[in-house]
């Protein structure tokens, strides 16, 4: 087996911490006896503005032919916000059907986090964000713009299909995870017609697929309120786009920041190696799909880019991420086990962080990576 990898360094300190994360992928491979294959590809804020593109659809259709993604970070200071992140990062999920969002939030030992006497007994959880519908969409539009009277909407959507999909994924995670316990998170109370679709496809699906699995639902501001003070009540949560981007910052926050948070951007219906072929629902996704996308969730912090001070630990663990998620698609058992030996060289290193901020450490970007090379 080998690993053909589509590398996207983006922007700032982005392609610095992707190379650590090449070296332990160099070192965990030979050390699982698999090949790679990497291919770096120039799309980010500086090639927007040297092109006028960000990255045009014949070339998001290339990127079908790898088995995975792995990007740094994108963002640039002479580009107007938003550009990159729709024209980058929504286009990739929305044309490669990378329908999940796979965020783990886990206390590594030696973090600090916020919460006061939380361990890493207490903050470990996964949550299943739906990827690709939502207030995402951008169905909506502005009548009247500039005037006393302009008009703005901007509709959620839920499809069956879509929210199916993502709560069977979620459904799959919690039963492989000790406390088997999957917890849906919405604002039903309020949202009663995508909320609806939501709670009774949870709970249907539950019940006739996943007896195994414990349900219990919260409103999205009562999970706010227990992810801050009694975290330790979560296993696996599964939820909609838009609350999601805010719960697993909120998750990132209390597992010590964004120094340590990976991230996936998946499509589990996606074959590794295969053509793209035209769509098969149900197996292939909603519009033909392509490769999972990994990246650590923090940004590209251009004020310190080309200083060798990124700490690179969450681009490391996202490689992780990357190999542990990928064999599982290829049923590559040794790429999955290099996915866990990565995991737990970056665990090993944390406690040598203790007592420090992550982006304050002292330690270099290239000490860090070697740091994790000499614990593998």
């Amino acid at each position: 087996m080998s690993l053909n990898l589509a590398v996207i360094g983006g922007d700032g300190t982005g392609p610095e911490v992707v190379a650590q994360g090449l070296l332990a992928l160099e070192a965990v491979a030979k050390a699982h006896g698999f090949g790679v294959k990497t291919t770096q590809l120039p799309y980010s804020g500086e090639h927007y503005l040297k092109t006028g593109s960000v990255i045009t659809d014949e070339e998001v259709e290339a990127l079908k032919k790898f088995d995975a993604i792995y990007l740094g970070a994108v963002g640039h200071p002479k580009v107007k916000p938003g550009i990159l992140e729709r024209g980058l990062l929504l286009k990739m999920r929305f044309d490669l059907d990378q329908y999940i969002n796979l965020r783990p939030v886990k206390l590594y030992p030696g973090v600090e986090t916020p919460l006061r006497d939380k361990t890493p007994v207490e903050i470990d959880m996964v949550v299943v964000r739906e990827n690709t519908e939502d207030l995402y969409c951008g169905n909506g539009g502005i009548a009247r713009k500039g005037t006393p009277h302009e008009i703005s909407t901007q509709e959620m959507i839920a499809t069956r299909f879509g929210v199916e999909r993502c709560v069977r994924y979620a459904f799959e995670i919690a039963r492989t995870r000790p406390r088997k316990l999957l917890t849906l998170v919405h604002k039903t109370n309020v949202l009663t017609y995508c909320g609806d679709t939501w709670y009774r496809t949870f709970n249907e699906i539950g019940e006739s697929e996943f007896p195994g699995v414990k349900r219990e639902y919260h409103h999205v501001d009562a999970c706010c309120m227990y992810m801050a003070t009694k975290p330790e009540i979560y296993d696996t949560i599964v939820v909609p786009n838009m609350f999601g981007d805010i719960i697993t910052d909120l998750g990132a926050a209390i597992a010590g920041g964004m120094g340590i948070a990976a991230s996936g951007n998946l499509n589990p219906s996606f074959e590794p190696g295969e053509s793209s072929g035209g769509p098969t629902p149900g197996r292939r996704g909603l519009c033909g799909g392509g490769p999972s996308m990994f990246e650590p969730v923090h940004g590209s912090s251009p004020d310190i880019a080309g200083q060798n001070k990124a700490n690179p630990l969450a681009a490391i663990d996202s490689m992780a991420l990357l190999l542990t998620e990928t064999g599982r698609l290829k049923k590559d058992t040794a790429m999955v086990q290099a996915g866990e030996h990565l995991n737990a060289a970056v665990m090993k290193a944390t406690p040598r962080f203790a007592g420090k901020k992550l982006d304050r450490s002292g330690y270099t970007t290239s000490e860090v990576g070697k740091m994790v090379l000499d614990l593998l």
